[in-house]
């Protein structure tokens, strides 16, 4: 009896060990579900938004707000989504955050007016903002260094990518076949995987230093004051540029970033991002980036796909096929990404990456009334999404290049941030550059002039973001900065190996210590 009380503790304690020490591969599979969830989110509602306007009741401003509701509580929150998952454990945050988006997914695909749904997919958003910089943590201390790093951020950028572009595939065919509700149905069952791989597989959190409490103050401020703007700039098709009513929306919003901004350089509490870090070059840049290849990337799903229903007459279902090379392109960029990145550094892919995807977006922009799949979207489709796939996992890499262990997540968490903050602004603004085109005019005509001045002006933000990266990322390969970094204290896991997975884009423009 006691030789099988002996072998029982014995089993019971090394499965402790294995669950505390954690499971690579089960790992990389929880967090790779979670991302692509998140990252299906933001698109996957596109196709259907002519059927959930017709279900719902929604008028033409308010339906915008399915998207920027998501959006802005994802941007705006992921801040604070990572300090917190910095304080308090990054695998609690994924336990805590998966069922909080699980349960507003439901809560979506049961509403009965326009406002419940706006409001799901806000707290969506919150879901996703504690998610989203909690596993990037988790993969970064699970994949330290080395080809296993790469490869894992590889799947990484390749699920990310593949959920913003495959959630037209998806969204298109659940909206025709299943009703639009199942659009938000459809994250039930992924949220059961992911609960179920991350509660066996990630390793057990270990206790942080608490530096203070987190800063919810600016993280409401940064959150209302982009959601402002987002609102005012919306609304110019009611009220113009020059009216009271736009300025002094735009003026509260620029008055709630400035509070942000104060509220971190003075708060006694742990700030939601530290200003310092902005002072790292690489970090800087990939956030500006990334803020631009947001803006651009979505507002071109939103166009192609609204060109590819209004005016081809496609529905939902063949909308949704047709956006496939899209899809696959992205996916075969990233892993091309992979590749590359074990010969250039960061900069070199960001900039290769960005002027591709500039060319596939300003190729959109010959489409026309009288345009087809084959000659209007299909190519344009192809480069774009090679362009985008190999931009993602390098933006990335710069993003937490030389960045202290302890602020892994407040820096992937504002990497995020930067992408949905981007991705809602530049659907405000680049909608408000179509609909100013089109007028009030419906025609086959009109809609595509105005989606294609839209895609076009998406090119040009993609060359500003390939003019930040020439500009301002450092000049390093992957030879040289492993050749010049500097010797880790004993004690102290290299910065450049452990956050740069694309090459070591080096600790430049200043260190990012506390």
């Amino acid at each position: 009896m006691f030789e099988n009380s002996s072998a029982v503790t014995k089993d019971l304690g090394s499965t402790r060990g294995r669950n505390a020490a954690g499971r690579p591969g089960l790992t990389l599979a929880a967090v790779a579900v979670v991302q692509f969830m998140v990252s299906l989110d933001l698109s996957v509602v596109n196709v259907g938004l002519p059927r959930i306007e017709a279900g719902l009741g929604f008028g033409e401003l308010g339906l915008t707000w399915v998207i920027h509701a998501y959006a802005l509580t994802f941007g705006g929150l992921l801040m604070l989504g990572g300090k917190v998952a910095d304080r308090y454990g990054h695998k609690r945050l994924l336990l805590i955050g998966l069922p909080l988006f699980g349960l507003a997914s439901l809560a979506g695909g049961f509403a009965q007016e326009p406002g419940h749904l706006v409001a799901a997919r806000a707290v969506q958003g919150v879901g996703a903002a504690l998610l989203a910089p909690a596993s990037m943590a988790v993969l970064i201390s699970t994949f330290p260094s080395g080809r296993q790093r790469v490869r894992a951020f590889g799947v990484w950028s390749a699920m990310n990518a593949s959920g913003a572009a495959f959630g037209v595939l998806i969204g298109g065919l659940l909206t025709q076949y299943a009703g639009w509700r199942w659009v938000m149905f459809v994250n039930v069952p992924m949220v059961a995987v992911a609960l179920a791989v991350a509660w066996r597989g990630i390793a057990a959190d270990r206790s942080a230093a608490r530096r203070g409490r987190p800063d919810v103050a600016g993280a409401v401020l940064a959150t209302g004051g982009a959601a402002l703007l987002v609102f005012g700039v919306v609304r110019t098709d009611r009220h113009p540029w020059g009216s009271a009513v736009t300025l002094l929306t735009l003026a509260a919003a620029a008055a709630l970033l400035a509070a942000f901004w104060y509220v971190e350089r003075t708060t006694t509490r742990d700030p939601l991002i530290r200003l310092g870090l902005l002072a790292n070059r690489s970090v800087a840049a990939a956030n500006a980036y990334t803020l631009l290849l947001g803006a651009a990337m979505t507002s071109a799903f939103y166009f192609a796909s609204l060109y590819l229903q209004g005016v081809l007459g496609a529905g939902p279902a063949r909308t949704g096929v047709e956006f496939l090379p899209l899809a696959l392109g992205v996916v075969a960029g990233s892993a091309l990404a992979v590749r590359l990145g074990y010969r250039f550094a960061p900069r070199t892919l960001l900039i290769g990456g960005g002027l591709l995807t500039a060319a596939g977006f300003c190729w959109f922009g010959f489409i026309s009334a009288d345009g087809s799949f084959l000659a209007d979207v299909l190519g344009p489709s192809i480069v774009a999404g090679l362009g985008i796939g190999i931009c993602l996992a390098p933006a990335t890499s710069a993003a937490t290049a030389g960045v202290a262990p302890h602020e892994t997540g407040s820096a992937s968490g504002l990497l995020s941030s930067s992408r949905q903050i981007g991705a809602s602004l530049g659907l405000a603004a680049l909608g408000t550059v179509a609909h100013d085109r089109t007028g009030d005019a419906v025609t086959p005509a009109a809609l595509s002039d105005g989606y294609a001045l839209g895609l076009t002006v998406g090119g040009a933000l993609l060359v500003a973001a390939v003019l930040i990266a020439t500009v301002v990322l450092p000049r390093t390969s992957t030879a040289s900065a492993a050749r010049e970094r500097p010797a880790p204290p004993p004690d102290a896991e290299p910065a450049g190996e452990r956050f740069a997975p694309l090459g070591d884009a080096g600790p430049a423009g200043g260190g990012s210590g506390a």
